[in-house]
C-alpha cells in the first residue's frame, strides 16, 4: 500500500506523511519499509521516479516536459542525478543512445560465443550464447541508435582479458564497469561482487546481506537483469537448498562456471 502511495504521488512523499498513512511512527515505518523492500522510502521513490523519467523521455515532447512529468521539482535536481539514472545525457537517451559510442567485439570461448561491449564509462555488456548474431542483435536492441563500432586491435586485447575471465572465473577482472540499474539492483550487484570465487550463496543470503531479508524474489530478478556475465558473478547465487536456478546465459553455463571455480580453488 505504501509503495503504491509513493508511486501515485506527483512528488516523493515525506516520511511523516507515509508514517501517517501507515499508522506508524516515522522511525518504525522507515525500519519496516527497508526490511520489506530492501530500500528506504526515499530510495524507493527515487528508483520509481527514475523509471518514470526513462519512460517519459520516450514519449514526452521535450526533455523539460519529461522532467516534470516524472515528478522532479526542478531541472537542476534531475540533472544532478542524470548520469546515474540514464548513463548518458537526456537528449541522447531520447535518441535511443544517439551520440553514444559503444565498441564491441564477438569472439569464441569454451562456453560458446561471447560478446564484449564497452561505453566511455566502462564495460556495459558481457554476453554468452550459441549464436553470435543473436548477441549482436541483443546489443542493438539495448542501444538502438548508439554508434556501435567494431573493436580495434587494442579492444581485442580487452576481449582476450574477458575470455580469460570466463575460462578461469576465479581470476577476477579489474576493469571499470558501466552498470545501469535501480538503486536496489546496484546494491545486489555490489553484494555479488563480494562473493569469493569458489563459493556460492543463496538468494535469501544476498537479501540478508543488503538488509532486505524478505526480498529474495527481488534479488533473483536483479540477478536476471545483470548484463555483465562473470564480472558480476550472479552465477554464484543458488537456491536455498544449493540447487541451480535460472541463469540469463543458460543453466549449463552456470554449472560449468561453478565447476571451474571449484577446481581453481582446489588447486
Amino acid at each position: 500500500r505504501l509503495c503504491r502511495h509513493i508511486e501515485a504521488a506527483e512528488q516523493p512523499p515525506m516520511l511523516d506523511e507515509l508514517a501517517q498513512v501507515a499508522g506508524l511512527s516515522p522511525h518504525h515505518l522507515h525500519r519496516v519499509f527497508k526490511a520489506v523492500t530492501g530500500l528506504t522510502p526515499r530510495a524507493w521513490a527515487a528508483a520509481h521516479r527514475a523509471g518514470r523519467m526513462r519512460s517519459a523521455l520516450d514519449v514526452s515532447p521535450s526533455v523539460t516536459a519529461a522532467i516534470y512529468e516524472a515528478g522532479y521539482g526542478s531541472q537542476g535536481r534531475f540533472y544532478e542525478e542524470a548520469d546515474q539514472v540514464l548513463g548518458m545525457t537526456p537528449g541522447d537517451w531520447r535518441a535511443g543512445g544517439a551520440n553514444t559510442t559503444i565498441r564491441f567485439a564477438v569472439g569464441q570461448c569454451t562456453l560458446g560465443a561471447i560478446l564484449v561491449a564497452q561505453s566511455d564509462r566502462g564495460i556495459c555488456a558481457i554476453s554468452l550464447g550459441d549464436d553470435p548474431d543473436a548477441l549482436v542483435r541483443e546489443l542493438q536492441d539495448r542501444f538502438p541508435r548508439a554508434r556501435l563500432v567494431g573493436g580495434d586491435r587494442g579492444f581485442e586485447r580487452l576481449v582476450a582479458q574477458v575470455v580469460g575471465l570466463v575460462e578461469q572465473p576465479g581470476r577476477g577482472l579489474d576493469l571499470p564497469l558501466d552498470l545501469r540499474g535501480t538503486a536496489f539492483q546496484q546494491r545486489v550487484w555490489q553484494a555479488l561482487r563480494e562473493i569469493p570465487p569458489g563459493r556460492t550463496v543463496s538468494y535469501a543470503e544476498i537479501a540478508e546481506r543488503i538488509g532486505a531479508p524478505t526480498s529474495s524474489r527481488a534479488v533473483a530478478q536483479a540477478c536476471g537483469a545483470n548484463t555483465v556475465a562473470v564480472a558480476i558473478p550472479c552465477h554464484r547465487v543458488v537456491r536455498r537448498d544449493g540447487s541451480l536456478s535460472g541463469y540469463r546465459w543458460g543453466v549449463e553455463r552456470k554449472r560449468e562456471l561453478l565447476q571451474r571455480e571449484a577446481v581453481h580453488e582446489a588447486d
